[in-house]
């Protein structure tokens, strides 16, 4: 992957989860990284390793302002939008003009610098499915009125934004979407259901189920979906992408395998689901396979022990 040795690229939400995970592999892949937050969800300290490394800027700005880099750019990765359930009902209105506005923003940006342009979508474009693994080809069931709604059209307008600078302007386009990652640096409160589930076990308290945990997610390791975006950004394919684990498992099952991990048995809290919480999540990983010769390597388990020393540090709690 040495293609970003001495590449600038522009990382928009750099410090957040995903974003802090894509800025540090492109700083070890040998690139020049700008990392641009307002901090809003994300944390500099997600960052704070990558200070003093070789070309690694850390800038605190609100991209639905304006958006303006100096210099050459060669990549510019949007990920900038709080993306957590617990967002979605805190920032409702910021994640719709950042969606919007920041987006037009990061593609104005690409096309004047002439940048490849990775646009971070998410399986949240198929909403409540009703196919069953989700394809690129389906169009999705999403209620966009509904309080998940700002995310989902969101990111459904930052994809029909994205194809329609490529058609229009030529710009170098990539969609990608991710699929439920988890992995180091997640937030303890932002309400998924692997921070969920480590916060409660570590403090002893039954595990929040929603329903009755017989919905499904598909779990991709951080350091798997980020191997499959950059495999994608150098590539040349411009429609979507599904990043994702096919692994499919009920909450319920991942609750249970949440306890094994951290050695604990401390029961299951069932509670109310949310409204237009899907009832299935599963990408169809063909497009990905055969584009990119990529598909997940970390098993679930494994990838929760490599989480569960984050949250034990990040909640204050000793380990065994």
């Amino acid at each position: 992957m040495r293609r970003f040795a001495d590449a600038r690229a522009v990382v928009l939400g750099g410090a957040g989860f995903l974003g802090s995970h894509l800025c540090t592999r492109l700083v070890e892949e040998g690139a020049a990284v700008v990392c641009i937050d307002n901090l809003i969800t994300g944390k500099a300290a997600n960052v704070e390793h990558l200070v003093g490394s070789p070309g690694f800027r850390l800038v605190r700005y609100n991209i639905v302002d304006y958006l303006h880099v100096p210099g050459t750019v060669d990549f510019v990765f949007n990920f900038a939008s709080p993306a957590s359930p617990v967002d979605f009902t805190r920032y409702p209105i910021q994640i719709l003009k950042v969606g919007a506005l920041g987006t037009h923003h990061a593609l104005g940006m690409a096309f004047a610098k002439g940048a490849t342009y990775v646009h971070a979508s998410t399986s949240e474009v198929y909403g409540d499915p009703l196919v069953n693994p989700q394809p690129e080809s389906y169009w999705g069931n999403v209620n966009p009125i509904g309080i998940r709604g700002v995310y989902d059209e969101g990111k459904r307008y930052g994809e029909a934004l994205t194809m329609a600078y490529h058609r229009t302007h030529g710009v170098d386009t990539r969609i990608v979407r991710i699929f439920n990652t988890y992995g180091p640096r997640m937030r303890p409160d932002d309400g998924r259901a692997v921070p969920a589930f480590f916060s409660a076990a570590l403090a002893g308290r039954p595990l929040p189920v929603h329903g009755d945990g017989s919905q499904t997610r598909s779990l991709c390791y951080v350091d798997d979906l980020i191997e499959g975006i950059l495999r994608l950004t150098l590539s040349s394919e411009h429609d979507p992408v599904n990043i994702g684990n096919p692994e499919e498992i009920t909450i319920l099952e991942l609750a249970r395998t949440v306890q094994e991990v951290v050695g604990v048995d401390v029961g299951i809290d069932f509670q109310p689901r949310p409204p237009d919480d899907p009832g299935v999540r599963r990408p169809d990983i063909t497009r990905a396979e055969t584009l990119l010769g990529w598909r997940p390597e970390v098993p679930l388990r494994e990838g929760l022990a490599r989480t569960l020393p984050w949250f034990r540090e990040a909640l204050g709690v000793a380990g065994p």
